[in-house]
């Protein structure tokens, strides 16, 4: 019998052989640390399980394609980055905390176990899965991992882990599996859960062989919302009893909160507080057996501990098969707080919980409930969710981001640190830092919201402002708000400040571009409507000789109209801009023709073409022989041709694919990348001078275009240049970062055949929403739909590291005697045109009623006059009065 070779019990991998690296295009010369990771200051909240406490000091957490791990005491961060460069999965800790396991993403990917601290990759287990690791658990004892996939396979593995070998192998289900748990008390039970779904499992030893037996598969049309089930096993006599929370709606649209409580596949009783309140206002998001107790998590950001005798025992009373239980103790987070899980480490002895919030926060917390209980603790903030939009300070080293989190954020990206937050009743959508020629101290940015409000913000250090008896000024970097008007009906989409900072443009979904006069308080000029959403805004740069505005639209147009100015605008009745010279580029795809180039098909269409002519020129000789034998040539039928196999059209995509981004390239030329069908290229656009009635009835092709390497089905969403152009920053729609270097700065074929690419943001939903270098061009920044943001360093062969420091902009003279600036807090307020047109409206009426009221008086007025000849009538002798017949 072949002996078996066992992986010793001291082997380990080096990481330096497993770690991803970024890709460089051979032979191109362009460094491989051409860009290196400097701070992530984002985490993605809104991630299933993201938050792994290792001790008291490291906390760990899944930030796109690396591990972050957290130093609570120094606040410092370290990173491990994922084996094949497609994303994380999932991350969980051994019983022991001596390893963790890193379940990663892409194709084929890798479950790689390390050991802590010393962060070594102690195994890798490979095989599990198709595309990715979803969730994965330990037994009790530490021997087994459990592992599930992803879709196409859902594939459950149980590992002999320190072996690397797969033990068993089944399909969890055939929907999405979210979780998979071995029983605390039995490690032969284990459970999968996911959409729709309960799966309780028996591993068996048949024929010395692990089986696995399904005891219970039941579906539930509650728990198709139920993302985080975590499943308790209780042996008992004769069955399992399975206690699992479950998120729901109840069909009149109220939210459930209450426990379930199951029995041999069978609900046995629905748990609620006394007068049936439910156990959580919304959903339960995690439970957990802990000392004999069960710790349920809300969403409504409440924690109960219930006692689990008495939910083991429960039974239903009555029909209603309601039964009213009391938590026995209960501690509120916070307002505004949606708890999704927590963890426990010990510190000094004592229990310590860390919280993650899905609303942007990580707490600490204290479940003790004694006189001694220490109130919770938000040791971090984060914005929630995808980073809408990001900017860079045109002066020092701060960053501004945004998010529909509806908070607007500054960062310090020398110091690593969060300055300052403030937040608003409605989203965040775009954000733009106001140009040194706007504001020479810096401190100025335009926010535009999902309301359609667009809210100038300024930064100051407060510490520069006199400081009043009884107060100090000890933070960093303070936020005010100096302006707030409502230009459009819905989410604002861009802002960009003309080059000389006299106008600044917005730009909305509801079809329209608003012009502001750029003053102390800015004053509207007037709008102008496109043909769709507005996607992005470009002024032309100092290098052109006129001031243009470049207007790209989600579903094809690009426009370029020329910047109004304000004493030419006639507002009195209306804000809209009629007269405003306007060209118009309507994108048609040549995608298909491109395809048909270089390809049999193409080759086909030149053979047809060629045996065509060479048929009319057969033909048109033997008519010359005919004539010069002085033969007469009767007019012939024409000669049936064989059919031909018909060639396959050119393909249009019936919907215009969406324009992603662009920029100018040189006076009425720009460069677009699209997405949909039309991505896989940088398209060069031209306007024309021909003018059409109906710009939907245009059929713009580009001049000229590049291919871009691998980017068929991820397209370039974001495009910025450093300072001096000579790099070219992409960001992807799979979270990839890459940069061109640029010869000079014309963009063409060979300028982007050589590139730098590296995976940084999830590549499921991480697509990066900006990217931009700092004014220096010392640190590049980048921020992704999976709420991350990213600095790092930009490599610079002769650039002397001296201590650099963000330096916050003084505050405005008179600032502290300033009343606090009204704000538009009502969602569906009027808009600058709605408001002028109410005004116009109140002004028509008015008049009417003025002219309605000179007549009444006139009719009072001849009332009076005909009453008085009446009078005078009477008293005259009979004789001498008029009839009034007459």
């Amino acid at each position: 019998q072949k002996v078996e070779k066992k992986i010793s019990e001291t082997f380990f991998y080096n990481y330096e052989d497993i770690y991803s690296r970024p890709f460089v295009t051979e032979d191109s010369g362009i460094p491989i640390n051409l860009l290196t990771l400097k701070h992530s200051f984002g985490y993605d909240c809104t991630r299933s399980v993201n938050l792994l406490l290792m001790d008291s000091q490291t906390l760990m957490y899944i930030a796109g394609n690396q591990l972050v791990l957290l130093d609570l005491k120094t606040k410092t961060q370290s990173y491990l980055w994922s084996s094949g460069g497609g994303g994380i999965g999932f991350i969980t800790a051994h019983p022991t905390k001596q390893y963790f396991a890193v379940g990663e993403k892409g194709k084929k990917p890798n479950l790689i176990i390390y050991d802590y601290p010393s962060l070594r990759p102690y195994r890798i287990l490979r095989g599990g899965t198709e595309k990715a690791y979803v969730f994965g658990d330990f037994n009790n004892a530490g021997t087994l991992l459990a592992s599930v996939g992803s879709s196409p396979d859902y594939m459950l593995t149980i590992w002999d882990w320190k072996q690397e070998k797969i033990v068993l192998r089944a399909k969890a289900f055939s929907q999405d599996v979210y979780k998979v748990t071995f029983s605390a008390d039995n490690e032969e039970q284990l459970t999968t859960s996911g959409a729709g779904h309960i799966s309780a499992c028996k591993l068996c030893h048949i024929a010395k062989k692990l089986n696995l037996f399904t005891l219970y598969s039941f579906s539930c049309k509650y728990l198709y919302i139920a993302v985080n089930l975590m499943l308790s096993w209780k042996e008992s006599t004769n069955f399992n009893q399975i206690l699992a929370n479950i998120s729901a709606w109840l069909s009149a649209g109220t939210e459930w909160g209450n426990l379930l409580l199951w029995e041999g596949g069978l609900i046995k009783v629905e748990l609620c507080r006394a007068g049936h309140k439910p156990c959580h206002s919304g959903p339960v998001s995690q439970l957990v057996l802990d000392e004999g107790e069960l710790v349920t998590v809300g969403k409504d950001g409440f924690i109960r501990v219930w006692n689990f005798e008495t939910i083991d025992a429960a039974d239903s009373v009555d029909d209603t098969g309601l039964l009213e239980v009391e938590p026995m103790n209960e501690l509120h987070v916070g307002r505004n707080v949606s708890l999704s899980f927590m963890s426990k480490v010990h510190d000094c002895g004592q229990p310590v919980w860390y919280a993650q919030d899905t609303n942007g926060a990580i707490w600490k917390l204290d479940l003790t409930f004694s006189n001694m209980t220490r109130d919770p603790e938000c040791l971090y903030t984060f914005h929630s969710g995808r980073i809408e939009a990001m900017s860079v300070s045109p002066i020092t080293y701060l960053l501004a981001t945004t998010a529909l989190d509806r908070s607007v954020r500054i960062y310090d990206f020398i110091s690593n640190s969060q300055l300052s937050e403030i937040k608003f009743k409605q989203g965040g959508t775009a954000l733009t830092w106001a140009p040194r020629v706007v504001n020479p101290k810096g401190g100025l940015i335009a926010v535009g919201f999902e309301d359609g409000v667009v809210r100038i913000i300024e930064v100051y250090d407060p510490k520069g402002l006199p400081v009043l008896a009884g107060q100090t000024n000890t933070e960093n970097a303070e936020i005010n708000l100096k302006q707030a008007f409502k230009p459009h009906a819905t989410a604002v989409t861009a802002l960009a400040y003309e080059r000389n900072g006299d106008v600044l443009a917005t730009g909305s979904k509801d079809k329209t571009v608003f012009f502001f006069a750029v003053e102390d308080e800015y004053k509207p000029i007037g709008f102008i409507c496109v043909p769709g959403p507005v996607q992005a805004l470009q002024w032309s740069p100092p290098s052109h000789m006129k001031t243009t505005l470049l207007i790209l639209c989600e579903n094809g147009f690009a426009l370029q109209v020329p910047g109004p100015l304000p004493e030419e605008q006639d507002t009195v009745s209306t804000y809209q801009i009629k007269n405003l010279p306007t060209q118009y580029f309507h994108f048609y795809s040549i995608k298909s023709r491109i395809k048909v180039k270089n390809s049999p098909l193409e080759e086909e269409i030149a053979l047809r073409e060629k045996k065509k002519q060479e048929k009319e020129k057969a033909k048109l000789e033997w008519i010359k022989q005919q004539q010069e034998m002085g033969k007469e040539i009767e007019e012939e039928q024409p000669e049936e041709e064989p059919e031909e196999e018909p060639l396959p059209p050119l393909y249009i995509p019936e919907e215009p694919s969406p324009i992603l981004c662009g920029f100018y390239s040189a006076p009425g030329k720009f460069w677009l990348s699209l997405g949909g069908y039309d991505s896989g290229f940088l398209y060069h656009c031209e306007f024309s001078n021909d003018h059409q009635d109906d710009p939907e009835n245009r059929k713009d092709e580009p001049f000229e275009l590049i291919p871009i390497e691998d980017t068929d089905d991820n397209p370039i969403h974001q495009i910025s240049f450093c300072t001096s152009r000579l790099l070219m920053f992409c960001g992807m729609q799979n979270g990839a970062l890459r940069v061109y270097p640029l010869q000079d700065e014309d963009l063409s074929v060979n300028t982007l055949k050589e590139y730098w690419s590296f995976n940084v943001h999830d590549n499921d939903y991480g697509q990066i929403q900006g990217i931009g270098s700092s004014y220096d061009d010392r640190f590049l920044i980048t921020c992704g739909g999976d709420g991350n943001i990213f600095t790092f360093n930009i490599f610079s062969p002769e650039d002397v590291h001296k201590e650099l420091k963000a330096k916050i902009p003084s505050p405005r003279s008179g600032l502290e005697k300033e009343k606090a600036t009204e704000d538009i807090e009502d969602p569906n307020a009027y808009n600058l045109e709605e408001v002028k047109q109410k005004k116009e409206y109140e002004r028509i009426m008015k008049e009417a009623e003025e002219k309605k009221n000179k007549k009444r008086e006139e009719l009072i007025a001849l009332r009076h006059e005909f009453l008085f000849l009446l009078q005078k009538n009477q008293e005259l002798p009979k004789h001498m009065q008029l009839h009034r017949e007459v």
